[in-house]
């Protein structure tokens, strides 16, 4: 890439940090960008294309262009890449095996909306590319995968992205609430509750024929080899056009194999705000306990003894310890939301509203000028892309870094760990490992299937 070329690209970097950023009262997520050429714009690619895949690629074209696009399924390739010409009037190339995205010298970014089993082997392999990456959430399968990532950023100092977008998006209600807690409109934090609902079990999935679009051996990558399961009912809605039940496309957060259920799907949205409200995005619980769950299948010393159901916990009402006294708890139960309960009142947000009398105080006793940005670090940006494109440009971390995205995915992966072996656990945050309990621990990393070890 030439001098010039970096230098018009860094320009058009410099244009989204400030169009991309805006106060509470004036989002500029629907800016255009049509005034720049194409040379000034970042290059991107995506990997893995279904559902997120395509939302956070679109919700990018307005900041960057694609030039690849990946994904093991060719019919999901296939679409995309003819939704993404259609958009950017241009095609992108595609490929089934996204280390050639990683080959390409012309990439600037990555965006990565695999199964959670895939991302820690290729964002690190991205990190060592030289790429910056934006990766979709939950970022890692396990607390060891969690390390190894932030080892990588430290070590190469790229720039990485966590998919939490509701630190920036939602019309910053949020944001909000994080100030409204830190300007001390509840009082004292005592109790902050997360509900994130639960998925239900599954029938008998027997083995099935791997689809003939579907490269079932890179799909399953560093995870156990099994057989391909699926029943005939398709899924509608969103996520749909594949089977309701399956080992494979969308139903993999049902699997401990692929993923941590909604504890670490929407539990990586509400624990994040919930530890970010409470100033404890560097720390961690000192205990989890489930105080009741049910698993759809029976266990034995944590695993799973069949293999042709879900076996993600489909209830649970789980509490973290968290430091200066606050009870989290986590629940499948009640409204999709975050309930803040202090001695001086409570109030409840979720992605379509923030209620309760604090807010309504807000009328009479505004927040004073600059918390909302306080909280955010500075400007505030209305779409998530854009934040990363500014953490590109000045080469800072952005909104939702790594390790305060790991430090509250901690508490959602020893929340499996606690009902996947009915037992509390004490957790040391500094040394990050759980007290006392070799068996608990050894459920803190996974080893990646012979073949598709990490490249390092």
């Amino acid at each position: 890439m030439s001098k010039s070329h970096h230098t018009t690209r860094r320009s058009f970097l410099q244009g989204v940090a400030a169009a991309g950023a805006a106060t509470v009262l004036a989002p500029s997520a629907n800016r255009a960008f049509g005034y720049t050429s194409a040379n000034d714009r970042p290059v991107f690619a995506t990997i893995g294309l279904r559902n997120q895949g395509w939302s956070i690629t679109s919700k990018s074209f307005k900041f960057a262009d694609f030039a690849a696009l990946a994904d093991v399924d060719a019919n999901v390739l296939g679409a995309n890449v003819e939704k993404t010409e259609k958009a950017q009037k241009k095609k992108p190339d595609s490929y089934s095996d996204y280390r050639k995205v990683l080959d390409r010298k012309d990439i600037d970014a990555v965006m990565i909306a695999t199964p959670d089993h895939w991302h820690t082997k290729i964002a690190v392999e991205a990190m060592l590319a030289g790429k910056d990456v934006y990766c979709e959430k939950p970022l890692t399968l396990t607390i060891a995968e969690g390390k190894l990532i932030e080892k990588i950023v430290k070590q190469t100092g790229r720039i990485f992205q966590v998919g939490t977008m509701q630190r920036s998006e939602c019309d910053n209600r949020f944001i909000q609430a994080v100030a409204l807690v830190r300007a001390g409109r509840i009082g004292t934090v005592k109790k902050v509750t997360c509900g994130i609902g639960g998925f239900g079990p599954s029938p008998t999935i027997p083995v099935a024929p791997v689809p003939e679009e579907l490269d079932w051996d890179m799909w399953l990558g560093p995870a156990p080899k099994v057989d391909y399961r699926a029943l005939p009912e398709m899924r509608e809605g969103y996520g749909g056009g594949v089977p309701l039940y399956s080992n494979c496309h969308y139903a993999f957060r049902s699997w401990h194999e692929y993923s941590g259920g909604k504890l670490t799907d929407w539990g990586a949205h509400h624990v994040d705000i919930a530890c970010w409200a409470i100033g404890a995005t560097d720390t961690g619980p000192s205990k989890i306990t489930p105080l009741n769950y049910k698993l759809p299948v029976e266990y034995k010393d944590g695993h799973p003894l069949v293999a042709d159901q879900y076996n993600i916990a489909t209830e649970y009402n789980i509490r973290a310890d968290m430091p200066n006294g606050v009870e989290l708890l986590i629940t499948n139960e009640g409204d999709n939301g975050i309930m803040f309960e202090g001695t001086e009142g409570r109030f409840f947000v979720n992605r379509g509203k923030i209620t309760g009398k604090p807010v309504e105080d807000l009328k009479e006793n505004p927040l004073p000028d600059g918390a909302i940005e306080e909280v955010y670090g500075g400007k505030v940006s209305a779409n998530h892309t854009a934040n990363f494109i500014e953490g590109m440009n000045a080469r800072t971390q952005p909104i939702s870094d790594v390790w305060s995205h790991n430090r509250m995915l901690e508490i959602c992966h020893l929340s499996n760990i606690a009902m996947r072996l009915d037992r509390e656990l004490n957790w040391d945050p500094t040394k990050r490992e759980i007290i006392g309990d070799d068996q608990a621990n050894s459920f803190l990393a996974r080893e990646n299937r012979k073949g598709y070890e990490i490249n390092m």
